[in-house]
């Protein structure tokens, strides 16, 4: 009898971690070792208008590389995480129909969770309903949670009114909760490629230093012009590209608002505190089995990612 032996699945690099971790040259290094095309897995680098405050790769090292996924979506359309990881999955089956190894890049945890396991098919949640929800107060919302869908309400922060909001809004236009949703993902693709990941983890002193220097290393690359040109376009300010970090605080210093060094204050606060709980997320969501390094010898990670990927 012929036995019919399973081909083996593809190598996929993942490369995650919190803002100012080392993780875009890590993914440039070892793109360049391993004939590699770098996919962006961060929200903000998605978006055209944010070349400068997003620490976009620059035109010199997307040069030296593939690079997709980076700067293609216009800022006035709120890209979800689910359009991302179609696109996401399409750049990776391209990248390996050329010969290359797709290395994912970036630091958006439901961005990398997306691709990999899927997403709920939560079907679109009735009109009425969302405003009514989107009406109460995060105290009246959690107590509405804690008699309709009580063990989402124990594990949800009670201050956090946008998780809150979702998982009402979403019992009362189902008639399911939203974990049975989450349950029954779609359209992930872990079950057809092995990954090989690695989750920067620089020591926390070292990484908000880098934070700060990162703000005003953009200051002088030009960040109050980009901010400048996308306030221009009048969007609207609850899109996500407007809620990028450091998009309002330059805007009120353009406003005359605050002083030039208020902004920098709180656009580098800012950037510490998403720093933190992407440090937090990627520490503890990711599975255990997934090596953190703290990041401070590239050409060793290189090396070691290098042989995993190239080893058949």
């Amino acid at each position: 009898m012929t036995m019919t032996q399973t081909p083996p699945r593809p190598k996929v690099a993942l490369i995650a971690g919190p803002t100012a971790s080392g993780k875009s040259a890590l993914a440039l290094d070892l793109a360049e070792a391993v004939g590699g095309t770098i996919v962006n897995a961060d929200a903000s680098q998605y978006y055209a208008d944010l070349r400068v405050l997003s620490a976009r790769p620059s035109p010199e090292e997307e040069a030296r590389a593939p690079h997709r996924l980076f700067g293609t979506q216009d800022g006035a359309i709120a890209a979800s995480a689910a359009d991302w990881a179609i696109a996401a999955a399409d750049a990776i089956d391209s990248a390996l129909a050329e010969g290359r190894v797709p290395i994912v890049a970036g630091g958006t945890g439901l961005y990398i969770r997306t691709l990999l396991d899927g997403i709920a098919p939560v079907p679109d949640i009735d009109p009425t309903i969302r405003e009514a929800v989107r009406a109460l107060s995060p105290g009246e919302a959690w107590a509405a949670l804690q008699r309709e869908d009580g063990d989402a309400a124990t594990r949800l922060n009670r201050n956090d009114a946008a998780r809150i909001w979702r998982a009402l809004e979403v019992v009362r236009s189902t008639g399911r909760t939203l974990a049975s949703w989450q349950d029954s993902r779609t359209g992930g693709i872990a079950d057809r490629i092995d990954i090989i990941p690695m989750i920067l983890l620089p020591p926390r002193d070292l990484l908000y230093a880098r934070c700060d220097r990162r703000f005003e290393t953009m200051l002088e690359a030009g960040a109050v012009a980009e901010v400048e040109a996308l306030l221009a376009r009048k969007l609207d300010p609850e899109l996500p590209v407007m809620r990028a970090i450091g998009v309002r605080d330059i805007a009120s210093f353009l406003a005359g608002d605050c002083y030039r060094s208020e902004m920098i204050a709180a656009a580098s606060a800012a950037t510490r505190r998403y720093a933190k709980r992407q440090y937090t997320w990627f520490h503890h969501q990711p599975p255990a089995s997934w090596p953190r390094d703290d990041g401070q010898d590239l050409a060793e990670l290189v090396t070691l990612l290098r042989t995993k990927l190239l080893t058949h």
